[in-house]
């Protein structure tokens, strides 16, 4: 059995979602949002890594997978994000834990079957995958996907495959 820690990290919002693997099975362990109070950048990275910190000690993940920050129009915005991403980063990696990244192509590759599948596809393989009767909240379930697609691609050839284009590695 393998605990897998899905992030899909924000700036103000930071989604999570936690699995566990067995074989094939992937099973619903928890999901939230971690929501950064209002603030200058470095307190809001504070509290991203300090929360991620509190979850990985709760829930004792092996692994962690998150996605990576894509760059859209706006600068500052994806700065922001790749720095809550590794905010993130390292509070896993304080714990020694290995660390995977993903684009957003490869997790909606990895969960719908097409790198260019459109949100509401990929939330519906999410509860589908997961037997989820809710709908978890678009960024839990955008972290969900994370982990899926970490816990698919991770023994891979595919993930191999691609790893150096999509900057997965292990830290």
């Amino acid at each position: 059995m393998t605990r897998i820690l899905g992030i899909d990290p924000g700036s103000r919002i930071t989604g999570f979602g936690i699995i566990e693997t067995r074989g094939h099975t992937s099973l619903y362990v928890t999901s939230g949002c971690i929501r950064v109070p209002p603030g200058d950048i470095p307190s809001r990275l504070k509290a991203i890594f300090s929360e991620v910190t509190d979850l990985i000690a709760a829930h004792q993940p092996d692994e962690i997978a998150i996605e990576t920050v894509f760059m859209n129009r706006n600068v500052d915005s994806a700065l922001k994000l790749g720095q809550a991403q590794g905010a993130a980063i390292c509070a896993a990696v304080m714990q020694s834990l290995p660390v995977a990244e993903y684009t957003p192509a490869q997790i909606k590759q990895g969960i719908a079957g097409k790198g260019n599948a459109e949100k509401h596809q990929v939330l519906h393989m999410v509860k589908a995958l997961l037997a989820l009767q809710g709908e978890p909240q678009a960024d839990a379930a955008d972290a969900l996907a994370v982990a899926l697609c970490h816990s698919h691609l991770r023994h891979s050839g595919y993930r191999r495959a691609v790893a150096g284009a999509a900057q997965g590695r292990w830290s």
